[in-house]
């Protein structure tokens, strides 16, 4: 009988705590990052608004891109030159097709694209990093563009810290031309990078406003080019779903064995939507603006004030863009160009000329530069360029896209009529001759036909 009062007792003193207890209130949801507006009119910003593979573990995702670039200038040999996403001409071409997806477990995170097409070779052959030291980077990462692992912490309205290759967005536009207003990039997005390879740290102080920071191995390289890492950050501010402002900022040494020289460079964009009426003919409007400026310093060059003996080397350019919507956005226009002052060429794509006797395939960023087209010290290049396109997107997961391209320098780069190969047009060298003489014009005017799938 004791025994049963005290249970009682005790169990009228925990009813009692209970009561006098108020109850824990539910955690406040915090609001998802950039997520309050819709933000798929931007350029270099897919506009898909949900995925076709999605579960609770895995969002999978495939990219294809391919195209048919029509030449005025007929090289011979087909190739096409200082342009990051068409490599050939007057053929069609798997630019490129990726598989992959997202992957999430609680607060874990990964990511793995792979890459095929054009994109594997033509990626690799712009980081010179690879020839450095032993074993092939160039082959061990040429089919992969993103394969990172990272951790999330739920602070503010979310940090993540990822490890492994993902993209920069320097420059804007999208490594992905599905996601572009344009096919052909202008010089500021063309000759910037396309990745990174080191830590990557994201924190959202708001869901308006991302800080990012940057321990990499260099500027779009796999490797490092000498012993300095190279450091970075990008604040990214949407204020409401008409703006959206972004900058990038990079300090590196990327000339390969010059290590006291340092580059600097800064990459600043504004995207504004002004029209959004999807009852009109014209139912959406917006522009882009991106400007950048950077140099380097040391090891026979200077920022400013060059003389003789170390001449400046600095790069300036900028591209706008403005794009109309048609018909519920299942059309659109983009008009647009750029233009770049890029002295020393340290940023310039180098033209894939044959080099030597029995070499096959041309100039790559590891070879370094020909007599046919050099990159020392202040070496002048200037260039322009502006283009206009048409969209058809009958689905948020295709695009068709037809854009006429106009390209101007003030120094022969791009391929003439006889190309820039062997003299049968072939990288095969039949007549054994010790070199060749490259057809090398100012100018180019061509029409790029793509189909662009994301799923």
């Amino acid at each position: 009988m004791k025994s049963v009062i005290c249970g009682i007792i005790l169990s009228l003193a925990c009813l009692n705590v209970w009561a006098e207890t108020p109850p824990e209130k539910p955690q406040e949801k915090v609001a998802e990052p950039f997520a309050f507006a819709d933000f798929t009119w931007l350029n270099g910003n897919s506009r898909q608004k949900t995925p076709v593979f999605d579960s609770k573990y895995f969002t999978g995702e495939f990219t294809f891109d391919g195209n048919y670039v029509y030449d005025f200038n007929h090289p011979k040999d087909h190739t096409l030159i200082g342009s990051t996403n068409s490599g050939r001409t007057n053929e069609f071409e798997v630019e490129q097709l990726g598989i992959g997806g997202d992957f999430h477990y609680e607060n874990v995170r990964g990511r793995l694209m792979t890459q095929f097409g054009m994109y594997s070779t033509m990626t690799p052959r712009n980081d010179s990093s690879t020839s450095r030291g032993q074993w092939d980077l160039s082959d061990a990462y040429r089919y992969i563009s993103e394969a990172y692992g990272g951790y999330h912490w739920d602070v503010w309205n979310g940090i993540n810290l990822d490890a492994g290759i993902f993209m920069s967005y320097i420059g804007l536009c999208s490594y992905y031309n599905f996601e572009n207003w344009i096919y052909q990039m202008s010089y500021v997005s063309a000759n910037t990078p396309w990745f990174f390879n080191g830590l990557r740290l994201q924190t959202f102080l708001s869901d308006k406003l991302k800080l990012e920071y940057w321990l990499i191995n260099g500027w779009q390289s796999y490797g490092m080019f000498n012993e300095q890492p190279g450091l970075g950050m990008q604040v990214l501010w949407r204020p409401n779903g008409d703006w959206s402002f972004v900058s990038n900022e990079y300090l590196g040494a990327d000339t390969m064995n010059t290590p006291g020289r340092q580059r600097y460079h800064d990459d600043t964009s504004v995207q504004y939507k002004y029209k959004d009426k999807p009852a009109d003919f014209i139912s959406k409007a917006a522009f882009s603006l991106t400007g950048d400026i950077g140099c380097e310093s040391g090891g026979g060059v200077s920022c400013t004030g060059g003389n003789s003996s170390a001449p400046s080397q600095y790069f300036l350019g900028f591209m706008v863009y403005n794009r109309l919507w048609f018909e519920k956005d299942k059309y659109a226009m983009t008009i647009g160009g750029g233009a770049i002052n890029n002295p020393g060429r340290y940023l310039v794509l180098l033209p894939p000329i044959q080099v030597a006797s029995g070499a096959t395939g041309g100039a790559t960023a590891s070879t370094g530069s020909a007599p046919y087209f050099t990159n020392n010290p202040g070496d002048p290049f200037h260039a322009w360029d502006t283009s206009i396109g048409f969209d058809y997107m009958p689905s948020d997961n295709i695009t068709f896209r037809i854009e006429a391209i106009h390209r101007i320098t003030d120094v022969p780069y791009f391929a003439g009529p006889n190309g820039i190969s062997y003299s049968d047009g072939t990288n095969n060298n039949p007549s054994g001759s010790a070199n060749i003489s490259p057809d090398l014009t100012t100018s180019e005017t061509r029409i790029n036909a793509a189909m662009m799938v994301r799923l």
